[in-house]
Order: C-alpha cells, then structure tokens, then sequence
C-alpha cells in the first residue's frame, strides 16, 4: 500500500491549526511542552489506527534528522 504523506489535506486550515498548535505551548516549561507533544502524537496515532500509515509517517519525520 502506498502512503502519500506529501498531500496538504488541511488547506487554509493548516495555518489555524498551527497557530492553535503554538498557543497551547505558550507559557509551558520546555519538559511540559514536550510531554504536550507527546500526548498529542499518541492521540493522533491512536485516531490515525493504521500502522503502516504511522510509521511512514515517522520515517518522513526523520529524514530531516538523519544524514
């Protein structure tokens, strides 16, 4: 199955989601904005519920790390 992470499938409400993205970490301390990280990932994976799916998308998150 091929997985096409490179889709904008939010539009114009990309943008929101972002800037709502940022609010909720104003005024967290770095550990708690990563623990909000973190919660928000697991509960989109657990939305997502496809396997094959999450781990493209986590290899496509690496390649920006990786050398």
């Amino acid at each position: 199955m091929m997985i096409d992470l490179g889709s904008d499938r939010l539009g114009p409400s990309g943008d929101l989601f972002y800037a709502e993205l940022l609010q909720a970490h104003e005024g967290l301390s770095p550990e708690d904005s990563a623990r909000l990280n973190v919660r928000l990932v697991l509960l989109l994976a657990n939305q997502i519920g496809d396997l094959d799916a999450l781990r493209a998308a986590l290899a496509k998150a690496k390649e920006r790390f990786e050398r």
